[in-house]
Formats: structure tokens, sequence, C-alpha cells
């Protein structure tokens, strides 16, 4: 399995990357400070997602970043990503971990203490928390937990997490002061004129460790 840092996890949406496609929205956040760039695209088919994958690979090849497939195990199997992000709903961690083998990393979101507890670190290497505040780009999302909430469920995990939903700059010191390892973000990168310096000014927010 690959090294990764969630310190800062980009969230491809492809309504709203409509200044600069995926693939040069990717691109551009990494070169900026990006860490992980996941693709989150529920309307496409599986056949479009694999392209889109292997197009994030080959684009963000020898830059060190992850690329992560949300949802689709076939997609993220055939695409040959660093990793596959699941959500509660999808199948269990169990069933993903068995399809996808040792070598790939496996995110899943908890919103809760319980889901939190639940996580097993011998299948899951990461948890995504949140939504931290309410955001249009997941209608259907949970209750927001707000940073008091994010703590509370980032002490319950036994793996490392990172923070997401609706978070911009001026939220990023509050996050990794909840404890979290990272902050995910979509609207705050997806969108903006000037991707690679948005992220940078992200980057700029997050504590040296």
């Amino acid at each position: 399995m690959k090294p990764f840092d969630l310190s800062l996890y980009l969230v491809l949406d492809p309504d709203l990357c409509r200044q600069h496609s995926l693939i040069d929205t990717a691109r551009e956040a990494v070169a900026g400070g990006a860490t992980m760039v996941q693709l989150r695209y529920k309307h496409a088919s599986t056949e479009e997602r694999i392209a889109l994958g292997h197009a994030l690979m080959e684009a963000l090849r020898d830059t060190g970043a992850i690329v992560v497939m949300n949802d689709d195990v076939t997609a993220a199997i055939e695409a040959g990503v660093d990793a596959l992000h699941i959500g509660q709903g999808d199948m269990t961690p169990s069933l993903a971990r068995a399809r996808i083998g040792s070598d790939m990393i496996l995110g899943l979101s908890v919103n809760n203490e319980g889901a939190a507890r639940l996580v097993d670190p011998a299948i899951i290497d990461y948890a995504g928390v949140g939504p931290v505040f309410a955001t249009p780009t997941k209608p259907d999302h949970e209750k927001p937990l707000g940073f008091d909430g994010l703590a509370q469920i980032v002490a319950a995990c036994s793996v490392p997490t990172v923070a997401i939903g609706g978070l911009k700059k001026e939220h990023v010191r509050r996050v990794f002061a909840a404890g979290a390892n990272g902050v995910a973000v979509v609207s705050a990168i997806c969108g903006m004129l000037d991707p690679q310096q948005t992220t940078r000014e992200l980057r700029a927010q997050i504590p040296q460790r």
C-alpha cells in the first residue's frame, strides 16, 4: 500500500469544475499542495469513471498525490487507482476490502461516534468525518456536526481522519485543532478561477507538523 497524506484532500465535483476540466483542476490543485484527489461523479457510468480514473492516474503520475475513486469498486479496480472511498450505505467494509485486496487504500465515511467506534483498522485505512457544515454539493447529507461534533468523532476513531462538509480556508485551522489529520474540500477549489493559487492559500492554513 502507498503511504498517504490526508492533509489537503480534494473531492472533484464535475458540476463545479466548469472553469477547468476535472483533470486540469486536479493537476493544478496538486501543484498547489493537494495531497489526495477523489473522483466523486455520481451520474457517470462505471465505464466513464474508469476512463477518468485512468486519466487522473496518468495526469498525477510522479506527483505523489493519491487518486481515490468514490463508491464504485469496479471502477477503482479497473482504473488501478490508489484508493477507494465508501459510505455507510455502500457495500460493507469487509466486502470492499475483499474485492480490492490489501494494496489499495480504503476510506470510509462516518457521521457519529457509534460508526467511528466500529471502524476496524485492520480493514479501513482512514475515515472521512462529516459533514462539519451543511453543503450544497451533497444535499442528502447527515446532520452537520460542527467542530465540537467533529472533535468527538475524531477522538472515537482508531484510524486517521479527514474532515469534510462545507469547509473553506477560514475553517482549516479549526479542523486540525479538533484533531483531524486533514481537511477535504470541494467548492473551495473546484470552480475557482485559479485552482493552484486557491490550493496554495488553503495549504498555508495547515499547521506545520
